[in-house]
């Protein structure tokens, strides 16, 4: 079986490739892989063809918010709505609806937190405080000013492979609004709900959903800033969380702004219905938690490797970043480096051994190797004497 692999550390010389593939070798970091025995047959079909407004189809999205709630165990009193463009669009309808009466800080340690940057400073010119770290580290939270400002922050770092160990740097006492982009750690991750205000995902990240469509969930303290707050700007409709001053409650019952997908929204309550089954939050943590300690144990005894992440407790146990760190390779100018690490990507997939584990663009040359619960810890096994023989046939070409 796959799951009894020894993945020694540098044992392989490149000349002769593990005879073990993973199962699956889908570890892209989004679209994610499918749950384990997905079939797209298992798909409930009738509301297909179906307007979304019709009895049917508002039934299946009321269905996916609830099952939401229930898996990701959101406080009663908290909205949960359906909104379009993933969670871009689900961050930016926050950014753009809520932002503006109060000081703003945004805290950026990977490339979605940049583009929160972008968006606040280029678009909505409200000259923000920006709290800021390298790939691989994370700020200082305690420098953040939760009482007074509206803060906006990534759980985890899909790019940078980092998340925040805890949200015990929010107050309870705070007058500004949470703004939480925790599309790679929802699923996976203790999002803690009494410290969150608006909460944004997609379904595509980590429970392998189909793209398009993002989460949205509300305090009612975000609720009492939308009614009681408008923006100078004006507002695209895909933005538009009120009328009149109100609520549009509708959205948060399945009434969805824009037409969705209803294939994708049977998909992912298909998702959510495994997630159950395999323990509810809970089961899809340590899931994912297993699939962190196989490569933790791996990297430990492999010298030409390292988890991005500076601090042990903010590694991320889904989007795991590892970066190389041979003296062969870190001795190459940016451009080597980069190279390098594509052909290792590149080798790892003409073999069938892994799929889309390239690093991000801008992070340190390295892998990106997805690890949230619907990863078979067996293939992150398998996974693992195909690195060392990749990097063996690489470095054997230096």
């Amino acid at each position: 079986m796959t799951n009894e692999i020894n993945a020694g550390a540098g044992v392989n010389n490149g000349a002769n490739p593990p005879t073990i593939l993973p199962q699956d070798p889908r570890f892209s970091s989004g679209p994610t892989k499918k749950r384990p025995g997905w079939s797209a047959s298992a798909l409930a079909t009738e509301c297909l063809g179906r307007s979304h407004r019709s009895k049917i189809g508002k039934s299946r999205l009321g269905l996916a918010i609830d099952l939401t709630r229930e898996v990701l165990q959101v406080p009663a009193d908290y909205r949960i709505g359906i909104m379009p463009a993933s969670d871009t669009g689900a961050v930016e309808a926050a950014l753009w609806s809520l932002l503006g009466p109060k000081p703003v800080c945004v805290v950026a340690f990977e490339s979605f937190g940049e583009e929160w940057v972008t968006d606040t400073v280029k678009q909505l010119k409200l000259d923000p405080m920006v709290i800021k770290a390298g790939y691989g580290d994370l700020p200082d939270l305690t420098a953040v000013p939760t009482q007074t400002a509206d803060v906006i922050f990534t759980w985890n770092g899909t790019t940078s492979g980092v998340r925040v160990p805890n949200a015990d740097w929010i107050l309870d006492s705070r007058e500004g609004l949470t703004i939480c982009d925790a599309t790679s750690a929802a699923f996976a991750q203790d999002l803690d709900w009494g410290k969150l205000d608006v909460t944004t995902l997609s379904w595509q990240k980590a429970l392998g959903g189909e793209g398009g469509h993002g989460i949205l969930i509300l305090s009612p303290r975000a609720v009492e800033r939308l009614e009681t707050y408008a923006p100078e700007w004006p507002l695209p409709k895909i933005f538009r969380l009120t009328s009149k001053g109100k609520l549009i409650e509708g959205i948060f019952k399945g009434e969805t702004i824009n037409t969705p997908s209803m294939l994708a929204v049977e998909d992912y309550i298909d998702a959510l219905n495994w997630a159950k089954s395999v323990g509810g939050l809970q089961g899809l943590m340590a899931r994912a938690d297993a699939n962190l300690a196989v490569i933790d144990s791996w990297v430990a005894k492999t010298p030409w490797v390292a988890n991005l992440s500076a601090r042990d407790d903010t590694k991320s146990n889904t989007s795991v970043c590892l970066k190389v760190i041979d003296p062969r390779v870190t001795s190459l100018d940016e451009e080597g480096q980069a190279n390098f690490a594509k052909n290792l990507a590149s080798t790892l997939e003409k073999a069938g051994a892994a799929l889309d584990v390239g690093g991000y663009r801008a992070a340190p040359p390295g892998l990106r190797i997805w690890c949230g619960a619907t990863v078979e810890t067996s293939d992150v096994a398998a996974l693992l004497p195909w690195l060392d023989w990749a990097f063996a046939s690489e470095i054997a070409k230096l």
